[in-house]
């Protein structure tokens, strides 16, 4: 089945909100959970002990809300619906702390009858199925319920997305009788979590198509699509969109589009929304300082670093990652250290992977690869592929084969599947002159059956991204893009700029 938006449209008027209240059975009062707290009445006994639960549930004591319930019933108050929704909503927030708690509460919300007759308790059933990975027992629930509306049915079309089932998300949402925007959101924020990005801007395109306005969170959706594909177009238009309606000061929204055009390569528009900003937080700057680092502008990254903490915010892990990042790239490897024990030492924040990553990441850049290596051996937690990946990058640059030789075993063994750290490998023997290494690695990677995947780039024109591989002449526009690539050639050539020889890949023949 096609997960692209079909074209039969349906009714988008906002549906009537149909909410079942039952009145909650009340029983004489034999104690409260806080004997500060005055009674008055029944209900009011039955919002305090309610309020109880919902403490312990907003800090993920589970199993103290539980104890409270148990309290609750021991003294004869009954439960209304919303006892119930505040314990399952629980449950569903924090699945590893509730263990069958949940499947107890459903058991009991059933000899009632509020699974299916309060449309609060079902719905509250679905979203905690489907976030504890049980999407089929949601349906099970949610096909049972005698009442449902548009929360009911926006909870299971994301918890479908939630679990992958995106064909079943797509099925759900062409079944529903009225959409709202938060239907057609809960499409596009799933592909774009899922990166599936293309699907997610054909999803907002169709929305738009059939004039449903979206909201904030549809845009953020949108822009970290943008992001991830380099749609700059896209990001571009949603920025205009943003600037014509009431999303100007929204500070979600900017960051959003700041970490879009960072991402695009486009500093400067992101700096001139940064500096437009009237509130900032700290993710607003997080945003422009890892942009500003990623991108190469190294000097200004720091600067946004010192001025955040003028503004009075506190640096957390992911300020430092773009402050140690900036380092690396320009080369500042004392510099980097100093910010990595200020990290440690004033600031007390323990460092993660990508802190360590990024100092391998410095080592390497400088050629010091044996402090690099020394790095990943002292590291706290095993490091994983970006850390592992970088340094055998460094490896490649320096044609130190004998670490590479240890760096590929590790990688090896951390992802067995993977073609690249095979073929970076084989390059390096090739680069060195090795021929006789670098075609044992390629027999290596024969016998194990893995295959070189072909790289791409990728370019975006007028909203649509084009693909390419190396040789590629499937493009509709083949004819003249090789035209085009024969007069740029000409023209270097013209200007005195000679094709620079490489060392051909051994793989490139597979």
């Amino acid at each position: 089945m096609s997960l692209l938006p079909a074209l039969t449209p349906t009714s988008l008027s906002k549906p009537n909100s149909v909410i079942s209240h039952q009145n909650p059975k009340t029983q004489p009062i034999v104690s409260t959970p806080n004997p500060q707290i005055s009674v008055k009445q029944p209900l009011d006994h039955v919002v305090s002990w309610t309020s109880s639960i919902s403490r312990h549930c907003r800090a993920g004591q589970i199993s103290e809300a539980a104890a409270e319930f148990t309290r609750m019933r021991l003294s004869g108050v009954e439960p209304n619906h919303i006892t119930f929704v505040t314990l399952i909503s629980g449950c569903a927030d924090f699945p590893s702390n509730c263990g069958v708690l949940g499947s107890l509460i459903h058991g009991y919300v059933c000899k009632l009858g509020l699974d299916k007759e309060n449309v609060m308790v079902g719905t509250a059933l679905v979203e905690m199925y489907a976030k504890g990975e049980q999407v089929e027992a949601a349906k099970l629930v949610f096909d049972a319920m005698k009442v449902k509306n548009s929360v009911s049915w926006n909870t299971m079309i994301n918890g479908y997305m939630r679990n992958q089932e995106y064909e079943k998300a797509v099925e759900m949402f062409d079944e529903m009788p009225q959409r709202d925007v938060i239907s057609w959101t809960a499409l596009i924020n799933g592909f774009a979590k899922k990166g599936f990005c293309e699907e997610a801007l054909d999803w907002f395109r169709e929305m738009l198509i059939f004039r449903v306005e979206p909201d904030y969170v549809t845009l953020i959706a949108v822009l970290t699509a943008c992001a991830n594909l380099g749609a700059l177009s896209v990001g571009l238009w949603v920025h205009r969109f943003v600037l014509k309606r009431s999303f100007r000061d929204n500070v979600r929204v900017n960051n959003s589009l700041i970490d879009m055009y960072s991402r695009c390569g486009c500093i400067e528009f992101a700096r001139e929304v940064f500096d437009k900003m009237q509130k900032r937080t700290l993710v607003s700057w997080n945003s422009i300082i890892v942009g500003s680092a990623v991108n190469g502008f190294a000097e200004e990254a720091l600067k946004y670093f010192d001025s955040m903490q003028k503004e009075g915010f506190k640096p957390d892990g992911v300020s430092f990652t773009g402050a140690l990042t900036a380092c690396s790239h320009a080369g500042l490897v004392d510099e980097g250290l100093r910010y990595f024990e200020i990290m440690k030492g004033v600031y007390k924040i323990s460092p993660r992977i990508e802190h360590f990553g990024c100092i391998v990441d410095l080592y390497s850049r400088a050629g010091k690869l044996k402090e690099a290596w020394d790095v990943v051996g002292n590291m706290p937690m095993k490091p994983n592929e970006v850390v592992l990946g970088s340094l055998l990058a460094a490896c490649r640059n320096r044609g130190d084969i004998s670490l590479a030789e240890k760096i590929v075993r590790d990688l090896v063994v951390l992802d067995p599947d993977s073609d690249s750290n095979y073929v970076l490998l084989s390059n390096i023997y090739a680069v060195v002159g090795r021929w006789e290494g670098a075609s044992k690695v390629r027999r290596r990677m024969k016998a194990l059956g893995i295959q070189k995947k072909p790289g791409f780039s990728s370019i975006e024109i007028g909203g649509c991204v084009h693909k390419f591989v190396a040789g590629d002449k499937s493009h509709i526009e083949t004819k003249f893009i090789y035209t085009m690539l024969k007069l740029l050639s000409f023209d270097l050539l013209s200007s005195g700029c000679a094709p620079e020889t490489l060392v051909r890949e051994s793989n490139e023949s597979d």
